[in-house]
């Protein structure tokens, strides 16, 4: 069956995965000349790993566009105002990247329970040195955020017996058997206050920026472990390392940063404290067929007339 709406693929280079889009009518280009051509007759923008400046250059020639799909969950650096006034749909690629993220926060969270950096530590200097490691059944995890991510994360530790509490924008009307409880965004600090391991998940957006700084530092427990899969500057990086290096908390796990790539020489390096992912906690051998997977269902959905999945509130930036 022909294809007919053509797929204009913003890409800063050749991907194994484009061979995946050979039955659709598609062009793959990285400049703005290279596009224009094929922009004017494109009804589907699919940002692989083009630069926002690419796709909003674009954006006034590419006048038959009726659909912008993301590779990318996170949005914070995609939208501008000309999307997000226009009609035409935004979808991206959440749910692609939340299993292992899920798998890394619970990895994070036995990493400091077993206190596994002491075990390489005296493994490597050959020494033998007995001492306690905490249980993680019992303990409690906070996730700031509850959506996809959150619910993957959700699943794994509730399956270690752990307690689940949760801040959500809209708190759900019926019961969630992975979560205990529901806390608005504004109660944050009286769910981080109960919490051994705190996770971010929540996306970018004006509300949430610097979402956890001094004062919800101050409100943790000194045994309290902060896990960062969500945005960077969801966490306010200088009041992180306030509280790290005053030993004001346990520890932190990060694998978003306020600036990326973390320069050399950054504190967060250097600190005995923190376990750092230089932002692929999500990067599993087949990530990018993933993602090309879920546009291509997203596509057969727009082909058909059905409704899109992962429809972005461009508004609200998720």
């Amino acid at each position: 069956m022909r294809k007919e709406n053509p797929v204009l693929v913003l890409a800063s280079g050749y991907d194994p995965q484009f061979a995946m889009l050979n039955e659709l009518p598609h062009t793959v280009c990285g400049e703005v000349a290279a596009c224009a051509q094929a922009g004017k007759d494109a009804t589907v923008i699919l940002l692989w790993s083009g630069t926002r400046e690419l796709l909003r250059e674009l954006f006034a020639i590419c006048s038959k566009v009726r659909w912008v799909h993301s590779r990318a969950a996170g949005l914070d650096n995609l939208l501008f105002p000309e999307l997000v006034e226009s009609p035409i749909l935004l979808t991206n690629g959440r749910g692609v990247f939340s299993a292992s993220l899920g798998e890394f926060v619970l990895a994070a969270i036995l990493y400091f329970a077993k206190d596994f950096r002491r075990m390489v530590r005296n493994q490597t200097a050959a020494v033998w040195e007995p001492f306690d490691v905490q249980e993680i059944s019992g303990q409690t995890v906070g996730i700031l955020g509850y959506g996809d991510i959150g619910r993957d994360v959700a699943n794994r530790v509730h399956a270690m017996s752990m307690r689940v509490l949760a801040t959500k924008r809209h708190v759900p009307e019926s019961t969630d058997p992975l979560v205990e409880h529901f806390y608005k965004p504004e109660e944050r600090r009286e769910m981080i206050a109960l919490c051994d391991y705190i996770v971010a998940t929540a996306p970018l957006t004006e509300e949430t920026r610097h979402m956890i700084s001094d004062a919800e530092f101050a409100a943790m427990k000194p045994t309290a472990v902060v896990i960062n899969v969500g945005r960077g500057p969801v966490i306010d990086e200088a009041a992180l390392l306030r509280a790290l290096t005053a030993k004001r908390i346990k520890g932190a796990a990060l694998d978003v940063f306020e600036h990326e790539p973390l320069p050399a020489g950054h504190l967060l390096y250097k600190l005995e404290n923190v376990l750092l992912s230089p932002h692929c906690a999500d990067h599993t051998a087949d990530w990018q067929d993933q993602a090309m997977r879920l546009f291509l269902k997203q596509y057969d959905r727009f082909e058909k007339g059905e409704p899109l999945r992962n429809i972005v509130n461009k508004r609200l930036g998720y």
